[in-house]
């Protein structure tokens, strides 16, 4: 019966990943996710149902247009294989239930963060500012958090990046701010505080990285949201390992 299930929130999932590929091209557009139904970006013809099934057509089509041929980006893959392994990962790890789904909408929503930061430099405000009202709403109705913990973790989340912002200008963006208060309505506070450190730490090896061997200079701009959201999908699935380790490393005696 495990295998059951862990193979539907698997295809679930994928279903949800090949719908966040056209909002993660729309979206910063400003394009309808609705319509026009999915077409090819090259000859624009329509995309048939029994070609449009997740990692499945792309593999079987080998990644081509079945009308004229035109490649595909591997990423649309990606993203629905991506999609489909947090899927499952939340019901491995939540179960069945109001707080597993609520959470399979949190790492669905962080997926397209991360592919639209990447390309445009950009967290949308259409998917932050209602998913900070949506982790509220859910932190009350659903998650194993208190309402008073979603609220510390967006004031904590949000508010040292907003804090940042102000110090630093031009060192923060303000998606990179209503991200944080987004994670934090959804994680609390102790999720939120292992996210920007996790995030910062991760997103500074990858700066360095950055520099050294893609030769891109210290001011060159580096999309921050991606390395936000490891430090947030991290806290999610690990949050009481990664505070364990923490004491067992930094607190003598514990």
């Amino acid at each position: 019966m495990q295998y059951f299930w862990g193979a539907y929130f698997f295809g679930i999932g994928a279903a949800v990943g090949s719908f966040l590929n056209v909002v993660i091209y729309r979206v910063p557009k400003g394009e309808s996710i609705v319509k026009p139904g999915s077409h090819c970006p090259s000859c624009n013809t329509p995309i048939k149902a029994y070609h449009n099934i997740p990692i499945i057509s792309w593999l079987m089509l080998r990644g081509k247009c079945a009308s004229c041929g035109a490649g595909f980006s591997p990423r649309y893959m990606l993203v629905e294989l991506l999609t489909a392994l947090l899927f499952a990962a939340c019901w491995a790890r939540f179960g069945i239930g109001a707080a597993s789904f609520v959470y399979m909408a949190f790492c669905a929503a962080m997926v397209a963060v991360v592919f639209i930061d990447l390309d445009h430099l950009i967290i949308p405000d259409a998917i932050t500012l209602p998913g900070i009202v949506v982790g509220f709403v859910c932190s009350y109705l659903f998650l194993p958090i208190a309402m008073s913990d979603a609220l510390y973790g967006f004031l904590a989340g949000g508010g040292i990046f907003f804090l940042l912002a102000l110090l630093v200008p031009g060192g923060m963006g303000g998606g990179d701010i209503k991200l944080m208060g987004m994670v934090g309505a959804f994680l609390g506070l102790k999720a939120a505080l292992i996210t920007i450190f996790l995030g910062s730490l991760v997103g500074a090896i990858g700066g360095i990285i950055g520099m050294v061997a893609l030769g891109k200079g210290r001011k060159s701009k580096i999309p921050f949201g991606p390395y936000l959201v490891v430090g947030a999908l991290t806290a999610l699935f690990f949050k009481d390992q990664v505070i364990d380790t923490y004491f067992r490393l930094f607190v003598p005696g514990y």
